[in-house]
């Protein structure tokens, strides 16, 4: 059976209005909110794996650690109603996974978050700013594990 799932991403949307993003105004190597005022959340309906890793159903805050390299770090946090990475403490971290970041020609000018294409029982969600697209991959454990007749 397919699964039933429904994942939500809630996040505020800043825009580059010509200014150095990536290792300036969201530096590299630190906590980032993952998008503008309050932290980004994401909601998901049932269990699924995000970036290869076990994730109960629930809502968490979705921070990041943009890095320079091939791979930012995203992580979920179980601290709601969080404005910004101020308050953020890895003490409440559920879990943390290192995700594929790509440099692109095109400029993003407004952060962006949004679901790839569904194949079988698994999507990215595709986080685009500026020249940068990140792609964590979630995958949708089906209702069942026995096969239907």
């Amino acid at each position: 059976e397919p699964s039933n799932t429904y994942v939500k991403v809630v996040y505020g949307q800043p825009y580059k209005r010509d200014r150095e993003i990536f290792g300036d105004l969201v530096p590299y190597g630190e906590v980032w909110r993952t998008g503008a005022n309050e932290a980004t959340e994401l909601t998901t309906t049932n269990d699924i794996v995000f970036a290869g890793q076990e994730l109960t159903a629930g809502t968490y805050t979705l921070f990041s650690i943009p890095r320079e390299g091939p791979q930012w770090t995203v992580i979920l946090n179980s601290e709601l109603g969080q404005w910004g990475s101020f308050d953020y403490s890895d003490s409440s971290d559920v879990l943390r996974a290192d995700v594929p970041a790509m440099d692109k020609q095109a400029t993003t000018e407004a952060f962006t978050v949004q679901f790839g294409e569904l194949e079988q029982d698994s999507t990215n969600i595709v986080m685009q700013w500026d020249q940068k697209v990140v792609k964590i991959p979630v995958e949708f454990v089906s209702s069942s594990n026995t096969n239907s007749p």
